[in-house]
Order: structure tokens, then C-alpha cells, then sequence
């Protein structure tokens, strides 16, 4: 790409930061983007990225996520546009219009800056693209960037700039998450986290006495997630890689070697935890439609694990749903995993050997259901803690043992602009070019996709925003 092509991304200083001299420009960009990168992300290459994005942008285009947090930075430049609008530029109307953004990180990093453009509430919120530059790489992979950590030349930035400006726009649903408990007699319940919380679990914490969902003798957690929530045995095994890696974070600078490692704890859990409760042993769980009553969902007795999927990629690219045939789109109304229908597709794995399954062609996990929400509610003493993860990032979960009311709910929330290539694996359920299903899927687990009816029904409030903390060090995003 020569380097005149670099204009149609770049922004001029006056646009960026308030007060400044203004500029004459005789083209407005056609894809002006704003640029976050975590610098402690994927090793020393983030700090490399940054150094190659700002040799080729403005520099105040590009900001690093360990000096400045993301909300502040858009903050104080959608007020500069609104400002210079008023004052007539047409400039500061085109940027608004065509402003893109790209953030490079873990899925945690890019899960965080579509928690802050929720939190904004812009009249037009920019798209995103993800780079990938962590170890999952679960969000980049789902909308076409790849999966693997970038190059950082000048050449492969330049290109990486032409496929967001050719990108398409799709939007995806975001899913609020509620965990309600009575406040044991004896100890926290807290979340545990590998040695702190994870970051990316945005508003994942207790909320305060004023807040709608506080209920008074209750412990009431809340947050969001974009990518998918799982239980059990995948945690558990999440839990344990992430505490290895926070104790000895030198030996874990390798894409390849971190995935490895990731590997062998899952096989390692399968082969001698075979003690560990299955999902139907620790919790009843309870879905609903768009519109309808709570159903019990019949969990086969060997699921050791739950995956409630918003997109079609997991553990580094993997598709545990698939692609339903015909057959089980007519008789359990199931669909493709479509990012924009409202629906999470709730997969069971029996353990590690199960997720062989997903390198097979058509290979899928256990198809449970596809819901609007999703209860979990977990049995009285059946085990004072049990695992869970958000987006890549794990924690413990102590459970009082003395009452059956801990709760776990999730609700679909909204939606988010993304920024994807062409050929890309998540589809649009308004997009007419999307296939209606895979004649030669084959289910090896029809023994197991039964849904049961139930009666019940209760409803809780979604939260209107997610929100880092303040204090955050994002130097563990990743």
C-alpha cells in the first residue's frame, strides 16, 4: 500500500486533542480509525505494534492501554467532535461518521473496549476490529482477523489497515449476567480469581446497596459477556492454567507453548479428576425462549461441562455447535449460530477426549438448546465451590452450602458493532448468503438432546452498562 493510502486513516491533531491549532485538510479520511493497543499483550509484540502504528498514523491516534483507559480517551474526543460540529466543521461530521476502531489485545482487552462503546451510549458507536494478540484470540478469529499473533513490520500493518477499511459492519448480541446468593453464615463468596479478579468480567462484582438488583440478605453479582460463559471442568481447567501462568509468567511468552500447556491440564483433568461433579449433580438449569415460560433442561449425567456460546469460536477457533442438519432444525428447532438472533447455543462436553470431537469434520459438542436466557440453580451442599469462566478468564466460585438459593442468570442485553472481513465464520441471521444447514452433520450424541418442560418462571433485571473499575491493571489482560 503507498504510503498517500495512509491518509484515508489518518486524523488530523485538531480532531484529537481539544484546544489545539486547527488544520486545513482538503480530504476528510475515508476510514479515520483510532487505535488501542494492550503493550503488555502477546509478549514483547504489542510494544512493538504500538511503535509500528504510530510510525505510520498520528500519534495521538494511537494510544497505549497501560498509560491511558479507553473511556477517557473516547470521552474527550467525542466531546472535541461534538464541539468543532457545532462550530460548523464538516471535517469533525465526516470523521464521526466513518470513524472506525481497532484494538489489539486478548480477548479480554477487546471484550473490555465493547463493554466502554456500551457504556458510552454514542449516537453512532464506531465498529471494532480486533487484532489478535493473546492466546485464545477467540473474538479476532469469530469476525476474520486470524487467530494468530501478528506480524509487527510496516508492511504487514499497512495491510492489516486496507482490511478494515474494506471490512463490513455486523452486529453481535452482548448478554448480561446476574449471580445471586444469600450471605453465607461463614466466609466470602466472593469470586476467586487466579490470584486477583479477572479484568475482563467488566462489571463483575458485587453490586452496591442503591443498585435495582440489590436484595437485601443477598450477595448480588452482575456483568457482561460477548463471546461465551462456561462451568465446570473447562473452568476448572482455564482456572489452573491462568494460576500457572500469573506464578511464572516467563515461561508463558509462547502463543504455541501457552496452547500446549493448555492442552495438557485439559487431558491431565480428564484423566484424574474423575471425581469431579458433573453439571447435573451441581445445578438444575432452566432456559427460555424470546418469548414464553422457563423450561428444565435435562443435562445428561456424563456432561461434565456447560458452554452457553454467543459466537462460533471457542478455545482458539473451535466450533462447538456447528452446523444443525435439516433433520434437527425441523424436530428440535435448532439453528445455525447466528451472532445477531438473540439466542446463545448451550453446548455439554463429557470431558477433554469429548472436545477431540471438534477437529473432525461437522464435529460438534453435545447440542443442548439455544435460548434468550439461561438459568443456573445450584444444589443445596452438593459442593462448597465449583468453576467458571467469561470471555477466556476464570475464576473460583465458593457456594454457600447451607441454603439452595445461589442463582446464576443470563439475559440477552443488546447489541454491539463489529467490524468483519468477507469470508469471515460468524454469520448474520439477516444476511440472505448464509447457508441453513449442513446436510452431512451427524450427531453422535442423540441419546442426549432431550429438552423437558417446566413451570417455573422468574425474571431479573439486565444491567444498563459494563464497567472496569478505575484502579484496573490492564497489564494482565490478555
Amino acid at each position: 500500500m503507498a504510503d498517500n493510502s495512509l491518509k484515508d486513516f489518518y486524523i488530523p491533531t485538531y480532531i484529537l486533542v481539544p484546544e489545539s491549532e486547527a488544520e486545513i485538510v482538503p480530504d476528510a479520511p475515508k476510514c479515520p480509525v483510532i487505535v488501542f493497543i494492550n503493550s503488555k499483550s502477546g509478549g514483547q509484540l504489542g510494544g512493538d505494534l504500538f511503535v509500528t502504528y504510530c510510525s505510520l498514523l498520528n500519534e495521538h491516534q494511537v494510544f497505549d492501554l497501560g498509560k491511558e483507559a479507553p473511556d477517557k480517551v473516547l470521552s474527550r474526543i467525542y466531546l472535541n467532535l461534538e464541539k468543532l460540529k457545532l462550530g460548523g466543521d464538516d471535517l469533525a461530521i465526516k470523521i464521526q461518521e466513518r470513524l472506525r476502531i481497532i484494538v489489539a489485545g486478548g480477548d479480554g482487552t477487546a471484550g473490555w473496549l465493547l463493554g466502554v462503546v456500551c457504556d458510552l451510549k454514542l449516537s453512532k458507536p464506531p465498529p471494532i476490529a480486533t487484532v489478535p494478540l493473546g492466546t485464545g484470540n477467540n473474538l479476532p478469529f469469530a469476525f476474520g482477523w486470524g487467530k494468530k499473533n501478528p506480524v509487527t513490520d510496516r508492511h504487514s500493518v499497512e495491510s492489516f489497515l486496507k482490511k478494515v477499511r474494506e471490512a463490513k459492519e455486523m452486529k453481535i448480541d452482548n448478554w448480561h449476567i446476574l449471580m445471586r446468593m444469600k450471605a453465607p453464615k461463614d466466609g466470602p463468596c466472593d469470586p476467586i480469581a487466579p490470584l486477583e479478579l479477572p479484568h475482563s468480567l467488566h462489571a463483575f462484582h458485587r453490586v452496591s446497596a442503591t443498585d435495582s438488583l440489590n436484595m437485601e440478605g443477598c450477595h448480588t453479582f452482575r456483568g457482561g459477556f460477548w463471546n461465551y460463559f462456561s462451568l465446570g471442568m473447562d473452568a476448572q481447567v482455564s482456572y489452573a492454567f491462568h494460576s500457572e501462568r500469573k506464578l511464572h509468567p516467563d515461561k508463558f511468552k509462547n502463543q504455541l507453548v501457552n496452547q500446549s500447556t493448555y492442552a495438557k491440564l485439559g487431558f491431565a483433568a480428564s484423566i484424574f479428576h474423575h471425581s469431579s461433579l458433573n453439571i447435573a449433580q451441581l445445578a438444575k438449569v432452566k432456559i427460555m425462549k424470546k418469548s414464553g415460560q422457563w423450561r428444565d433442561l435435562d443435562i445428561p449425567h456424563s456432561i461434565r461441562s456447560i458452554i452457553c456460546l454467543n459466537l462460533p469460536s471457542f478455545s482458539g477457533g473451535l466450533n462447538p455447535w456447528g452446523t444443525p442438519n435439516s433433520k434437527k432444525q425441523r424436530d428440535r428447532d435448532l439453528t445455525p449460530p447466528f451472532v445477531d438472533d438473540g439466542l446463545l447455543e448451550v453446548v455439554g462436553f463429557r470431558d477433554a477426549w469429548h472436545g477431540l470431537v471438534l477437529f473432525a469434520p461437522n464435529g460438534h459438542g453435545t447440542r443442548l438448546a439455544q435460548a434468550h436466557r439461561i438459568r443456573f440453580e445450584f444444589h443445596k451442599g452438593a459442593t462448597d465451590h465449583t468453576y467458571m469462566r467469561i470471555d477466556g478468564e476464570p475464576w473460583k466460585q465458593p457456594l454457600p452450602v447451607d441454603d439452595d438459593t445461589v442463582v446464576v442468570e443470563i439475559s440477552h442485553l443488546g447489541q454491539v458493532n463489529m467490524l468483519a472481513t468477507h469470508d469471515c465464520k460468524s454469520k448474520s441471521i439477516h444476511d440472505p448468503s448464509t447457508p441453513t444447514h449442513d446436510a452431512e452433520d451427524e450427531d453422535s450424541n442423540e441419546e442426549y438432546d432431550t429438552v423437558q418442560d417446566g413451570e417455573e418462571r422468574r425474571k431479573f433485571g439486565a444491567a444498563d452498562t459494563f464497567r472496569i473499575p478505575d484502579e484496573v491493571d490492564i497489564s494482565h489482560l490478555s
